[in-house]
């Protein structure tokens, strides 16, 4: 570990970006405990300042990858929003995630208790809220839940356990690390179909080429509300298309699919998130979250074919929901894996 230290710790100017074979060496030092905690911390903290390249991220991605348990789900759709969490805006994805169910396409949401450096509100709080037990389901719960309904959750640092074993050593850092992108990027599944965001465009291009370089399809790179994978409704969001091996910017506009809203300063609390989210799932939310969940439905049926336009998977999304289905699938996802208590 000391020689590849030297390398990425020589400062802004000095400092080189490794190879994929050193990064994997790095990567497999840091998981199998050979490295010391001073010389993670060091590596991690010199990694931030220069930036991590693709084929060091890849390393990472795969290492961690080697010591994952998986689920493969044949054309399903992996969202990775951010692991530190949210703060200021709806974390429309999880209610997202029973539609997109409930209008046949399997998917996958994936998490952990909050992490640095944002410490904020993560899906796994919001589960806490609703009396879901996902977080210390078994894995043949979730598994069984999953083949049921379409709708895996994977509580990251049981599936994959060196994160788990890392967790006190990053929240000593406080810092972003190279986990925060690699954690969001495993697919459990193995999908073909993708979303993933990022909060600084400066890494649009490096995201999206990661992707296709992990196997991706399909997929949106997404500048989304607090640097998640959530489309806004108050505003255009940039984006990158990933498909057939090419990628392309594209700009959601909502007003074009009149669902533009204005959407309400809120003071987030998981009791409230997991209360508008079941709302939208009831069919009785304010306009604004609806329309969320509705055009980030819709974006992930059009990326994965199961719809053939973002018109028609609004159309599909909508019905899913004022029809019941989605509520429905999500009923069927809490008996599956047995929660504290239902609706």
């Amino acid at each position: 570990m000391i020689s590849l230290l030297k390398e990425v710790g020589r400062g802004k100017r000095g400092a080189r970006d490794l190879t994929y074979e050193e990064a994997l060496q790095a990567a497999e030092q840091i998981i199998n405990g050979t490295a010391t905690p001073a010389q993670i911390g060091a590596f991690l903290v010199a990694e931030r300042i220069k930036m991590e390249s693709p084929d060091e991220l890849k390393a990472f991605i795969d290492e961690l990858k080697k010591h994952r348990s998986s689920f493969p789900m044949e054309g399903s759709f992996d969202c990775a929003g951010p692991y530190d969490g949210r703060s200021r805006t709806f974390i429309a994805t999880l209610p997202t995630a029973f539609v997109l169910a409930a209008c046949g396409l399997p998917n996958t949401l994936h998490g952990s208790p909050s992490m640095p450096p944002k410490w904020g509100i993560t899906l796994t709080d919001v589960l806490q809220a609703m009396n879901v037990s996902a977080v210390t389901s078994s894995r043949d719960a979730l598994v069984a839940a999953a083949q049921r309904t379409g709708f895996l959750f994977v509580p990251t640092e049981a599936w994959c356990p060196p994160l788990a074993a890392l967790r006190g050593l990053r929240q000593e850092l406080g810092l972003r690390t190279v986990f925060n992108t690699a954690e969001k990027l495993m697919r459990f599944t193995d999908a073909p179909y993708m979303a993933i965001g990022v909060f600084h465009g400066t890494v649009f291009e490096k995201i999206t080429n990661l992707l296709m370089d992990l196997g991706v399809s399909r997929g949106i790179v997404v500048q989304g509300m607090e640097g998640s994978e959530d489309l806004a409704v108050d505003k255009r969001t940039r984006t990158y298309l990933i498909q057939d091996g090419a990628s392309e910017l594209f700009i959601v506009d909502p007003e074009l699919y009149e669902l533009m809203v204005e959407v309400p300063e809120v003071e987030w609390t998981a009791e409230l998130q997991a209360q508008t989210a079941l709302s939208v799932l009831k069919g009785e939310a304010e306009l604004p979250y609806l329309n969320m969940v509705l055009l980030n439905s819709a974006m992930r049926l059009w990326i994965s074919k199961k719809a053939g336009s973002i018109e028609e998977g609004i159309y599909m999304a909508r019905h899913a929901i004022e029809q019941g289905k989605a509520l429905q699938t999500y009923q069927a996802w809490l008996e599956a894996i047995k929660p504290v208590s239902t609706l």
